[in-house]
C-alpha cells in the first residue's frame, strides 16, 4: 500500500520550529526544505512537513485553525522504551513546548505527549511486546 507518510503541520515561525525540533534530536531533509517548508525527519519513511501559514493556506480553501485553541490531530509516534518517551518530553519541554497531560501508563502501552510551540499535539508510546507482558504476568507464551 503506501509507503511513506507526510503529516503537514502549519507553523507560524520557521526558525523558531526547526530550532525546537533540533532540540530535541530530530533532523530536517534539506532536499524538501526551505524557508516556507522544512521537512522533519521523524523515521523511516515518516516526516512532518512543517509550512508557514502563508505557504500551508495555498493547499486548502479553508481557515488554518489555530492548535493551542483547538485540535484536529494528535501526531503519535512509538518509541523503543519507556525512557526514550520520557526523554522527548523532556526536551521538548526545555525547548520551550509543554506537557499538556501526566504520563499514562497501561501495562501494555506507556505515553506521554507534548505540545510544540505552534500547540500541536505529539503523543509518544512505547507498546510492550505480547510475549513480555505474558511473562511479566508468568504467563507462557
Amino acid at each position: 500500500m503506501h509507503r511513506q507518510i507526510f503529516v503537514n503541520l502549519p507553523i507560524a515561525d520557521m526558525a523558531r520550529s526547526r530550532a525546537f525540533f533540533e532540540a530535541l534530536g530530530y533532523s530536517f531533509n534539506p532536499q524538501f526544505s526551505n524557508e516556507q517548508g522544512a521537512c522533519l525527519v521523524l523515521g523511516e519513511n515518516l516526516y512532518a512537513m512543517l509550512l508557514i501559514h502563508p505557504f500551508f493556506q495555498g493547499f486548502i480553501d479553508k481557515r488554518i485553525a489555530d492548535a493551542r485553541e483547538s485540535t484536529e490531530v494528535l501526531v503519535c509516534l512509538s518509541c523503543d522504551s519507556r525512557e526514550e518517551v520520557d526523554q522527548l518530553v523532556a526536551r521538548a519541554i526545555a525547548a520551550g513546548g509543554r506537557a499538556p497531560r501526566p504520563p499514562q501508563d497501561h501495562g501494555f502501552m506507556y505515553g506521554h505527549s507534548f505540545e510544540d510551540l505552534d500547540g500541536h499535539l505529539w503523543e509518544l508510546v512505547h507498546m510492550v511486546d505480547a510475549s513480555q507482558v505474558n511473562a511479566s504476568q508468568g504467563t507462557a507464551t
